[in-house]
């Protein structure tokens, strides 16, 4: 759990979106130093415009958000350098000749500002960041040439050389096979418990994470639910949500809308 209750993310009756379309209304919700916190919603219920707002990519529409205490309206506030993010996975190249520590080497440049060479320190740096991932025996490798397991990982080194606050993963799991899904997750598990950095792990996948996080965030457009997965994944709660796409078992959720787009 949590060291101590100081919230790093607070987002105060903050909405977001365009004029005339609101993707988040009326959102309040602390994260803490520290929390492990997991954030569920159907596609399309604001979780990407979630992410775009800790990163200060979209400013509240109405109501404040407040990141490290910080409020600013500057979008690129040199916090958020303290926010390693993982978008969503894109294909990689398998010609793209970049090796897996030039990779990780581009998270030190975000945390150093544009104009000021990496040296030696950002490549120890980096390649502790490696190691944490257990990747480090591939830094010579063409990043094309790993798994989509293998580079999701050196996508989270290279976070992590940013030696930020915050992890903000962006449906880590997605289009990986069943067994990198889940050594993505243990790994992000593994990087909570020995770092202790707070982490937000937005997903569709709620099976895979509601035994490992401290919260859940139930998001469609509004903030529905945000608490221990045993009191968010409520068949009464959920149905509010998900409507006929939800199917609980004895043991799983089975989600019916993420098959159509997933498989």
């Amino acid at each position: 759990m949590s060291d101590s209750l100081e919230p790093i993310i607070r987002f105060d009756h903050a909405s977001f979106g365009f004029p005339g379309v609101i993707a988040l209304k009326d959102i309040s919700l602390s994260i803490n130093a520290g929390e492990f916190v997991g954030v569920i919603g159907p596609n399309g219920s604001g979780k990407t415009t979630l992410c775009r707002a800790i990163l200060g990519l979209m400013a509240p529409v109405e109501g404040h958000l407040h990141i490290f205490d910080c409020a600013c309206d500057a979008l690129r506030c040199h916090h958020r350098a303290k926010i390693g993010y993982l978008p969503q996975k894109g294909a990689v190249d398998r010609n793209f000749p970049v090796t897996v520590l030039e990779t990780v080497m581009m998270g030190r440049y975000g945390a150093l500002g544009l104009f000021t060479r990496p040296g030696s320190k950002d490549r120890a740096i980096a390649m502790e960041a490696l190691s944490h991932v257990e990747m480090d025996e591939h830094k010579d490798t063409a990043l094309g040439h790993l798994s989509g397991g293998q580079q999701q990982r050196v996508f989270i080194a290279r976070a992590l050389a940013q030696q930020p606050k915050v992890l903000l993963l962006d449906e880590p799991t997605t289009g990986l096979d069943m067994t990198a899904q889940h050594n993505v997750i243990e790994l992000v598990e593994h990087l909570h418990d020995e770092l202790r950095l707070t982490i937000v792990l937005i997903t569709h996948d709620i099976n895979m994470i509601r035994s490992r996080v401290d919260r859940l965030v139930l998001l469609k457009t509004r903030l529905y639910a945000a608490g221990p997965p045993v009191d968010v994944l409520k068949p009464e709660i959920l149905s509010q949500v998900y409507g006929k796409d939800l199917v609980i078992t004895d043991k799983d959720l089975i989600i019916v809308e993420d098959y159509h787009h997933h498989h």
